[in-house]
């Protein structure tokens, strides 16, 4: 089995999982922190994907459109699952937020093997189905807390449709567009619909508080559990399947909730720490049950 999707799987559940930290630590609404994330991403880019500029003049207009269709649903998952954390009476704490958008791996897994026809063996519906079980206690923990919260479990929710959906539409276009060029179109076509959500919703462009210090967050964000984080899924997408990939993500709750007890003293459910089991035991069955595709090429 080759290691390497692997280990860099492991590296983005640990970069990924102080995403939330940094958004509970934001002063500013959540469209504009989604929007500066995703711009400052997009900016860091920059540079690697002009290096490599015939790889990106090479990508057709079909591929190009298929992208820019890849980034408004990243910019969708943003915005609905950071306004599951940020948004008012309705923001849910982070254990059962980050649980919740990882909720997609079911979608994912069904629609890759009969959409997909990437062929998913019972070790992995065990796995899949394990991971899921988390996210159903943790709603039932949060019904019984306050009702205002189950507005913010399904956004948080419906922001784990969008991700399934961004990593199905990423695992086919990954397979014939760089690395560099995926990453740097999906993040700047992101940045852009982030820009007219903000306007659609009247949020603020600027950030609010200490800009400084929001600018700070901004970059960490950026750097990250994005760059660190969602990038590095984008290139294991090319070698694993997309069900093993969506399934790693149920990792990010048990990290970000590690986290939060830690910086953010917010002390994790009993219920909670059932689900967080839940979906470690889900990952472990399904990268076993899962074959690693061989690098044969370079990204």
């Amino acid at each position: 089995m080759a290691r390497g999707p692997y280990a860099a799987i492991g590296t983005a559940i640990v970069a990924v999982s102080f995403s939330s930290i940094f958004i509970a630590w934001s002063s500013s609404d959540y469209v504009t922190i989604a929007l500066y994330r995703l711009a400052f991403a997009t900016a860091i880019l920059l540079p690697f994907a002009l290096r490599g500029g015939e790889r990106l003049r090479g990508v057709s207009r079909r591929d190009a459109l298929l992208m820019a269709g890849v980034g408004a649903i990243l910019a969708t998952h943003f915005t609905l699952w950071i306004a599951s954390l940020k948004a008012g009476d309705v923001a849910v704490p982070v254990a059962s937020s980050v649980i919740l958008v990882t909720s997609h791996p079911v979608l994912v897994g069904l629609l890759s093997h009969f959409v997909f026809k990437e062929r998913v063996n019972r070790t992995m519906a065990a796995g899949i189905l394990l991971g899921f079980a988390g996210v159903v206690v943790i709603a039932l923990a949060d019904y019984r807390a306050a009702a205002p919260t189950i507005v913010g479990d399904l956004l948080a929710f419906l922001g784990g449709v969008a991700a399934g959906l961004y990593l199905l539409a990423g695992r086919r276009i990954r397979q014939r567009v760089s690395l560099t060029s995926y990453a740097f179109i999906v993040y700047g076509s992101a940045t852009a619909v982030l820009f007219a959500y903000a306007l659609l919703l009247g949020a603020s462009l600027a950030p609010k508080g200490d800009v400084p210090r929001e600018i700070g967050l901004f970059l960490a964000m950026a750097i990250v559990p994005h760059i660190g984080g969602h990038t590095l899924y984008n290139w294991a997408l090319r070698w694993v399947s997309a069900p093993v990939v969506s399934l790693s993500l149920v990792g990010e709750p048990i990290g970000s909730s590690l986290l939060a007890w830690a910086l953010l003293a917010q002390v994790p459910s009993g219920l909670v720490g059932v689900g967080g089991a839940l979906a470690i035991v889900g990952i472990a069955m399904t990268a076993y049950a899962s074959p690693v595709k061989s690098m044969e090429t370079s990204t």
